[in-house]
């Protein structure tokens, strides 16, 4: 299932260490993840969200908001993989876990895998997981553009709102995988910029140099969500990418915003490996 992040080979489990046949070592942390990030060129402490930004998010997709989101992910890879015998699927970016659980709860033959950068987010995973008691899911610290899979490992790969890796996806993707891609719609928290912005702004649609995939279905998902409470509010704010890019006048703004209606949406795009 892994490899090894140093020399590429097949990771073999070992009590509690996953171990490679020239005997590169990476134990199961504590709280349930494994870690393999290497020092190769950044340090891993610093990589992904912060605490902050974790703890943020885990509260606020907590409240439901994005349940809907969810639901329709659900759907979607339990409908594609129905004929599968064990479906493999990779969350790439899966921050703390939140879709990554609810997919391998909805799909309990399926092995599913949460790749993140950040050591904290596959820590709060992991420990999301063990709270759900959910035995067919395992988290990783490790790159979306150095996933440790080896070739054709994957039935399935998600990206909700995370980074995108053509050359990655399709290496670990069999023949005739699919891609599912998560993205804002032009009006997302357009109510939220409104609130913050003079003259906010919509959103712009993504452009994927997606070399090796063909798209086969594409869906919207769109409607409005209250904002309940100030914290609320401010969760949200804070998982998002307007937190560092927002004045200290605007985010002031925030306070006793509740309740502040604002849209959601989200463009599901499922695309097929065809190389």
């Amino acid at each position: 299932m892994y490899i090894c992040p140093i020399c590429k080979k097949r990771l073999k489990l070992s009590e509690k260490s996953y171990i490679c046949q020239n005997r590169h070592c990476f134990d199961i942390a504590a709280k349930g993840y494994v870690n393999l990030l290497t020092t190769k060129g950044r340090d891993p402490s610093k990589a992904g969200d912060d605490k902050l930004m974790l703890r943020s998010r885990t509260d606020f997709l907590d409240s439901g908001a994005y349940a809907p989101l969810a639901d329709r992910l659900c759907e979607l890879l339990s409908r594609l993989t129905k004929d599968m015998k064990q479906p493999f699927i990779i969350d790439s970016g899966c921050g703390e876990g939140y879709y990554t659980v609810r997919l391998a709860r909805a799909i309990p033959k399926a092995a599913v895998y949460g790749i993140e950068l950040s050591k904290n987010g596959a820590a709060h995973a992991a420990s999301r997981a063990r709270a759900a008691d959910c035995g067919n899911v395992k988290f990783a610290a490790a790159s979306a553009f150095a996933l440790p899979f080896r070739d054709g490992f994957a039935d399935a790969v998600i990206s909700v709102f995370a980074p995108v890796s053509n050359d990655e996806y399709s290496r670990v993707l069999r023949p005739g995988g699919r891609l599912i891609i998560v993205s804002p719609t032009e009006r997302h928290l357009f109510g939220l910029k409104a609130l913050l912005y003079d003259e906010p702004y919509e959103n712009k649609p993504n452009h994927y140099s997606l070399r090796c995939f063909g798209l086969e279905e594409e869906q919207r998902l769109e409607y409005t969500f209250t904002l309940t409470t100030d914290k609320q509010a401010a969760d949200l704010f804070a998982m998002t990418p307007y937190y560092y890019k927002t004045s200290p006048e605007a985010k002031e703004r925030l306070k006793d915003c509740a309740p502040l209606d604002t849209e959601a949406g989200f463009l599901i795009q499922v695309y097929r490996r065809i190389i």
